[in-house]
Order: structure tokens, then C-alpha cells, then sequence
């Protein structure tokens, strides 16, 4: 092989996935990464104290636990422990009550009372199944899933959450709500076809391999991918932008972690015209608008059960979610905002300290919108849990734009690299029968824009990895990632 076999751009979730992958294959692979550190959307600092540890984008992992890719990577036996919360995510409502993800779905079903029957037969089947269910949701969605029967179970469950009659299916508020808030990780209007399969994916993760926080900090994560590229002769360029493909003529491959825009902006005027225009009219969705808190006490819920969840989502009923993530994606902004918190210290003590504690939250706003999401994230928080502001030591505020000058694959805020739509899923970015590989010889796709798309799980990579040594270096059998 020659000494210059592949470049990665980008050393997200997905570039890092691509690079151990072709390093592991036996070729010469580099990364660069345009900013001064690694992790794309797993990236953690501290911000306030350097003993306290804040998530920058990314904080709680239920796909790292369960997708392909890190299932065979196998980050515990890396070091990397995940830390499982007793309630994977709750959802408050006003008057104290919430409804309550636990591991345990017997635990789940007892509190939801009335409506447990009927929670246990949309989740039960998929816990069974949750191996075949995550490979089937994470496919390339260009072949028959190798699990026909569990896909079958999935379209009516999908159409059920996924559609107005969703608003039909519950006696009781609370079991709605937990799904609606599920809903809300499509970052769009609801209820939704997308937002359906979100809520089977997620929920039944919940009680199945649970929603994990990786103790330390998610870039716990890309340390342990990055240590594993290098030990396999991996090159790692750090605040080394790409800003012109010419730049990479000398590999035989050129992976890019970037989104539509960022393949614009490296190689557009070398595109052909139709394949541009495809990437020209992707389409971005909402923004996040972020605010990380340090505080000096756990956040004191009005439900006390609250405390034991990992992922807490703020809005309100069911009603009130659907009604948030439409009213943004029309680009309004919503009355009750959706807001989604993550307090890392609940299951993972390790990062902070006595009297000082950090909260992670975002809620969504319209794309590019420059709103300060600050005093509406605390005003929502505050809701549920009276008197969080008396404990509020220090605060920092990320409006989306400040998002997208973070990392540019986050158009707008969008960290979703593309709005999630049922043409974005089964055309993303472009319609094509390998959505990896561009009309460009060797030039190929592995960003979140891809399918399967976003999160942090690593598939985009992994599919993207493995069109290249097939195509390129005539290599078919996919390399061991398991520790050595």
C-alpha cells in the first residue's frame, strides 16, 4: 500500500468510528481535525471550576451502549465506564407529578397505573428484541434488514406514536408525556413519523441497555477511539482545517465528517452540477440553544423521584410538547419551551465536588435563531423544581449561532446535521444508492448527514469505512474491533 492511503476530515463521533476502522484494516490513515481538540459532538471542559466537568454538546449515551459499532469496540473493556442512572429519563408535570423511565419496566409499568398494560405492550416486545430492533433502526437503509420479524413489529408502533392518534392512546398524563418528550430528540414538528420511530428506539433502550453517562465526560468517549487509531499507526492532525479538497489529492481516500454545507465549502466547485444542487437544497432544522449551570446542591424536583434520572425532560404535558417543536419548526417561538437537562452527578460523582455540581441543558429554537436560552432554561427548570435558582453559582449561555461557530457542522444550531423528515432519512444528503460514496473518484461521506443519522453511535463511520475498502482497496471482510 501506498504511505498515503486515507484521510479522514473531522474527528467526530462518526470521522473517529471511519479512522479506527481503516487503521485497523492496515492503511496508512490520517485524521485532521480542524479545532484545537478532538470529539466533534463529544467534547467535555471545565468551565467553571477545574475540578467540575461539563459535557459541551453531547452528555448522556444510550446509543454508544447499543449500536454496532461500539458494541464491538467495547468501550468498558477500554476503561470507559458507563454509568446507568436507576430512572433513565423523567418527564415532571405541573402539580408535582411526572412520569418515570426506570430500568426495571415491571417498575415502570406499576407506577403508570392504569395505562401500565398498555405501556408494557408498546415496549415489552422491543426489550425482548432490543439487539434486533437497534440493528434494524441503525441499517444502512440499503439492503433487507437481516431481522424481518422485528421489523414487522415496528410500523404500527410507529404509525400509533407517530400520528395524531398518539394523543388517544393513554388514560393517565403521565405515560403520554414520557413519550412525547422522547418525541421531542427529533428536533421538529410533532407528532411525527420520525419522531414515532425515535420514541420506540430511545424508549425501549430505557429500560433495555438504559440511557448511560460515561463517567469523566463524554469525551471519555473520543479519547479511547483516538488511543485506539494512533496504537494502530494512525496519524491525528489537531487544528488542521481542510478548507480546499485539492489539499488531499495525495490519498486514494478522502472520508469527510462534515456536513452538506462543509462539502460545499471544500469541494464545490469540483462537484457536478446535479450532485451540488442536490447538497445545495439539504435542508437544516431547528437549533439548539444551550446553557450549562453550575450549581452548589442537586436540583431540588418538586417529585423527588426525579433526582435518580439521568435525562429529565421539561415542557409539560403532551400537549405542550407538540405543541413547542411545531411552533419552532414553523420558526416561532413557543410559549412553554421544550427543554431537555442531563445532571451528570446523579450517577457519575466523579464529576464534581461537594457544593459544586454541573447541570447540562438545551432547548430548541428556530434555526440561527440568537436567542439567549438562559433565563428560559432556568425559567423552565424553576417549574419543577422551585428554588433551582437559589442554587445557581455561576452560569454560561451557548445561543445557536454560538453552537454553529463551535462546530460548523451545527448550521444554525442544528446539531442534528439536517432536519430528521422522512425524505431526509431515506435520501440523506442525496439521493443514491451508496449515500457514502460522492461522484467524486475516492471521495466519500461519513458525517451524521448520512444514514443513519445523527447521534453519537458511530454507523455513519463504520457504513462509510466499509464502502471505502471495498471500492477502494478491495478489501471485504471487516477488520476485529475488539481489544487486543
Amino acid at each position: 500500500m501506498s504511505s498515503a492511503d486515507a484521510v479522514v476530515v473531522g474527528s467526530g463521533p462518526n470521522g473517529l468510528a471511519a479512522g479506527v476502522i481503516l487503521a485497523r484494516a492496515g492503511l496508512r490513515v490520517e485524521i485532521r481535525e480542524g479545532a484545537p481538540d478532538l470529539g466533534g459532538g463529544m467534547r467535555s471542559k471545565s468551565l467553571f471550576d477545574a475540578d467540575v466537568i461539563h459535557d459541551i454538546c453531547s452528555a448522556v449515551h444510550p446509543m454508544a451502549q447499543a449500536a454496532r459499532f461500539f458494541r464491538e469496540f467495547d468501550l468498558a473493556a477500554r476503561g470507559v465506564r458507563m454509568c446507568l442512572p436507576e430512572v433513565s429519563y423523567g418527564h415532571p408535570l405541573d402539580g408535582g407529578r411526572a412520569g418515570l423511565a426506570y430500568r426495571s419496566l415491571d417498575e415502570t409499568c406499576a407506577a403508570l397505573g392504569v395505562d401500565g398494560p398498555r405501556y408494557r405492550r408498546l415496549m415489552a416486545p422491543l426489550v425482548e428484541h432490543s439487539r434486533e430492533v437497534v440493528d434494524t433502526v441503525f441499517s444502512d437503509l440499503r439492503r433487507i434488514p437481516a431481522h424481518l420479524t422485528t421489523l414487522l413489529r415496528l410500523p404500527a408502533r410507529v404509525l400509533a406514536q407517530g400520528t395524531p392518534l398518539a394523543r388517544h392512546l393513554f388514560t393517565g398524563a403521565e405515560a403520554p408525556a414520557m413519550l412525547a418528550g422522547i418525541a421531542g430528540h427529533a428536533i421538529g414538528r410533532l407528532p411525527s413519523l420520525p419522531g414515532g420511530a425515535i420514541i420506540l428506539l430511545l424508549g425501549h433502550l430505557a429500560h433495555a441497555t438504559g440511557w448511560p453517562l460515561p463517567e469523566g465526560g463524554s469525551s471519555r468517549i473520543a479519547g479511547v477511539l483516538a488511543e485506539d487509531f494512533l496504537a494502530h499507526g494512525g496519524i491525528l492532525h489537531l487544528g488542521s482545517p481542510v478548507t480546499d479538497l485539492r489539499e488531499l489529492a495525495k490519498f486514494r481516500a478522502v472520508l469527510l465528517d462534515v456536513g452538506p454545507r462543509g462539502v460545499l465549502g471544500i469541494a464545490g466547485d469540483l462537484l457536478p452540477a446535479g450532485y451540488r444542487r442536490r447538497l445545495e437544497s439539504y435542508r437544516y432544522g431547528p437549533g439548539a440553544a444551550k446553557a450549562d449551570f453550575l450549581v452548589s446542591e442537586p436540583i431540588p424536583w418538586a417529585n423527588p423521584e426525579l433526582r435518580k434520572a439521568g435525562t429529565v425532560h421539561l415542557c409539560g404535558d403532551q400537549a405542550a410538547v407538540y405543541a413547542s417543536e411545531t411552533a419552532v419548526a414553523q420558526g416561532k417561538r413557543p410559549r412553554d419551551p421544550y427543554v431537555l437537562l442531563a445532571e451528570p452527578m446523579g450517577a457519575d460523582p466523579s464529576r464534581g465536588l461537594p457544593g459544586k455540581r454541573p447541570v447540562w441543558a438545551y432547548t430548541h429554537v428556530p434555526n440561527g435563531g440568537p436567542i439567549d436560552p438562559a433565563e428560559v432554561i432556568r425559567g423552565q427548570i424553576e417549574r419543577f423544581a422551585p428554588g433551582f435558582s437559589d442554587t445557581v453559582l455561576a452560569c454560561q449561555s451557548t445561543p445557536a449561532p454560538a453552537l454553529e461557530a463551535y462546530n460548523p457542522n451545527y448550521v444554525g444550531g442544528d446539531i442534528a446535521v439536517g432536519a430528521i423528515d422522512l425524505r431526509q432519512l431515506f435520501a440523506r444528503p442525496a439521493p443514491r444508492w451508496n449515500p457514502y460514496r460522492t461522484p467524486l473518484n475516492g471521495v466519500y461521506l461519513c458525517s451524521a448527514a448520512t444514514p443513519p443519522g445523527p447521534g453519537v453511535h458511530g454507523m455513519c463511520g463504520y457504513y462509510a469505512a466499509k464502502s471505502v475498502l471495498r471500492e477502494q482497496f478491495g478489501v471485504r471482510r471487516m477488520p476485529s474491533l475488539s481489544v487486543e
